[in-house]
Order: structure tokens, then sequence, then C-alpha cells
């Protein structure tokens, strides 16, 4: 994978981990109620999730670009059309609301880690997604899975520091979420659209 590839799929999965999803409200929840160290158990069961699902996602567009040298152009209009979908969703959507949380507490680690494993393995538009996104930043004439690693390995560091983050301010961000969701939600929004109306016209 070229450097400047890295960077801009750097830049992508940043504004990605940044928007509002389960994992990251999860990890924010887990963080507010038993603290930002127990809520690593949460964090690490979200992105073993995802990189399950990148894998999964990675498999069939491997299979798809040995069938067809075309493959990758469709998928990358397809995904870019998806990002530009997505964006308008999440500008429509409402802010995350964060009023209503379980109080327990000494909830064993097994639990926090299974909570986070599943909430990413349940949603259905993450494998969509990263069907939608991947493609666009591989070189099919280059290693697929040695890319697939990179991209992984970027996209566990980047998600997983942000859900801690989110986990160690929870105090202090779940009030200011609660005002601001909806513009950041449109911040968000417009990234996707913008990746989405891009992506597809770069070689």
């Amino acid at each position: 994978m070229a450097l400047q590839t890295w960077l801009l799929y750097l830049i992508a999965i940043t504004g990605l981990s940044l928007t509002p999803g389960p994992n990251g409200l999860l990890a924010m929840t887990h963080g507010a109620l038993y603290g930002h160290r127990r809520a690593l158990w949460t964090v690490t069961g979200g992105v073993i999730g995802f990189t399950l699902l990148m894998a999964l996602s990675m498999f069939g567009i491997d299979s798809l670009l040995k069938a067809s040298a075309n493959a990758l152009t469709i998928l990358k209009w397809l995904g870019g059309a998806y990002l530009i979908w997505l964006g308008i969703q999440l500008w429509r959507s409402p802010p995350p609301n964060l009023g209503t949380l379980d109080d327990t507490h000494g909830r064993p680690a097994s639990s926090l880690f299974r909570q986070g494993l599943l909430a990413a393995l349940s949603n259905p538009k993450v494998i969509l997604f990263f069907g939608a996104f991947l493609p666009q930043f591989l070189d099919p004439g280059a290693n697929i899975w040695l890319q697939f690693a990179i991209m992984a390995l970027t996209f566990v560091m980047v998600e997983g520091l942000v859900e801690y983050l989110l986990a160690r301010m929870a105090q202090r961000i779940r009030p200011w979420l609660q005002r601001s969701g909806k513009g950041f939600n449109r911040s968000c929004a417009v990234m996707f659209i913008a990746i989405g109306s891009a992506l597809p016209m770069t070689r």
C-alpha cells in the first residue's frame, strides 16, 4: 500500500471512528458506569468483532477480483454510492440518546467483552460498509491480504484508541454529546458524502 493511500485511509477511518455508533456509545456508557480500565474489555471485544467482519468483507472482495478484472471499479462506484447514502442517513438521524443507563456495577470482564463483540458482529450495516469502504484503497496489482493486514491493524489502533478515549472521558462527553449530537452527526455526514463522491474518481 502506497504511503499516500495509507494516509488517506487513516484520515477516512479516523472520521469513521469518530462517527457515533453502537460500539462507541457502548464504550462510553461502560466507561461512565465501570471506569475506563474495565471498559477496555468492551473496546477489545468491539475491535475483534470489527476485524472479523473486515476479514469476511475482504474474502468476498478477493474472490470477486479473481472472477472479474472490472470488479474493483464496479465496487468503487457502488461503494461511493453507499457512502453517500450513509451520509444522508446520518444527516437525518437523531442525536444519540444517552439518557437511560443501567445503574448496576461489578459486571464481570467477560460480560463487557462479550457485549462489545456482539455489538460489532450484530450490526448488519458494518459488513456492507466495509465491503463498500475497503475497495476504495485497494491496489488490485498488489497482495490483497497484505493490504488487508495493514488496513485492519490501522483500523484496530484508531478505533480502539477512539473508543478508549470515549470511555475515559465519558462523564464529560455525555452531556456535551446530548446537546451537540445533531450537529456532530451532520459534520460526520458531510465527511461521508465528500468521501463517497471523491474516492470513486481516484485511481
